[in-house]
């Protein structure tokens, strides 16, 4: 157990170290960006005295080492500063955002992680025939597709022509559940078509592989049904593959719904992501990256870690 728990700590180090480097990053690109963040913010017209009023609430007289260390340990301790365009705490602006996101991400896979594994079944149980290539053909065609060509054509189809979805993905505190579901599944369906092949192309390898072991010919010798030995033998031993890239996806659909969000205009962290680099939102911008990226490193590191779990060969590996 102990090799396990010191497996578990040193992903959970090298996960902290990226999300320090990635900060780093941040601030510098921040830093990088032409042009003087107040006089941008303030415009042309304003005075010299409130320029340098507006630089000091910003800390930008102190030198930039300096700025990346407070901005860094405000944002461990929860405070995220104050929204450059509407004064409110940025802390308040992500937090009803980024709920957002996780539903729309959550539906998402609740549709696709189903729906990817039974095709993926499918797919190793009629494997090399027309059913495999079909399916094959279709979700590699969705996924060489851009994000928003596939929306375009779903708003087209289910918007315009049958006016079964809406175009516009709002969503509000007073809706019920069954009205955020019907608001959101039009970019859900979309986000579906776009991680569906990954998850059940991983699916199909992993049962094709288990199926070529030992004691899955020996079930078979003793006339064991092929859907049977697929769903009790093969499909629970090829869980490691199949729970890392299910993972991988998950994340993949916190960070990667910023294109879909300003299509449908839902009210998502991408969303705001956008509005805030057009209006130079500095401690927005800072912060909705800083959140995306520890989004993403968590769940890949979650991923590693489940994948340790469902498969003592990794543990193996990693402790030699």
């Amino acid at each position: 157990m102990k090799p396990v728990i010191w497996l578990i700590l040193r992903r959970a180090g090298f996960g902290f170290l990226t999300i320090i480097v990635i900060s780093l990053i941040i601030f510098i690109g921040v830093e990088l960006l032409p042009g003087d963040v107040a006089e941008a913010v303030l415009g042309q017209n304003a005075t010299q005295e409130t320029v340098e009023a507006f630089r000091k609430a910003l800390k930008l007289e102190l030198p930039p080492h300096v700025r990346y260390w407070v901005w860094l340990t405000d944002f461990v301790q929860g405070d995220f500063g104050r929204s450059l365009a509407n004064g409110r705490e940025v802390s308040g602006l992500i937090g009803w955002r980024f709920a957002n996101t996780l539903f729309l991400a959550l539906t998402t896979a609740a549709i696709a992680i189903p729906l990817s594994v039974m095709l993926g079944m499918m797919a190793a149980f009629y494997r090399n025939t027309l059913f495999d290539k079909v399916i094959s053909i279709t979700t590699l065609s969705f996924i060489s597709f851009p994000e928003f060509f596939i929306a375009y054509i779903l708003i087209t189809l289910f918007s315009v022509q049958f006016n079964i979805f809406p175009s516009m993905a709002n969503i509000n505190e007073s809706m019920t559940l069954v009205a955020k579901l019907h608001a959101v599944l039009l970019p859900a369906l979309t986000l579906t078509c776009v991680v569906t092949a990954h998850m059940m192309r991983q699916t199909r390898a992993a049962i094709i592989n288990v199926l070529a072991s030992a004691y899955i010919e020996m079930a078979e010798l003793k006339g064991i049904r092929r859907l049977r030995i697929i769903m009790r033998h093969a499909f629970p031993n090829s869980l490691s593959p199949v729970i890392n890239v299910v993972a991988l996806n998950l994340a993949y659909l916190i960070v990667g719904v910023v294109i879909v969000e300003v299509v449908f205009v839902y009210p998502g962290l991408g969303q705001l992501l956008v509005d805030s680099v057009s209006k130079r939102d500095i401690p927005v911008v800072q912060a909705s990256g800083l959140i995306f990226a520890g989004a993403y490193i968590s769940l890949n590191m979650m991923a590693d870690i489940l994948s340790m779990l469902a498969n003592p060969r990794l543990r193996q590996s990693q402790t030699s």
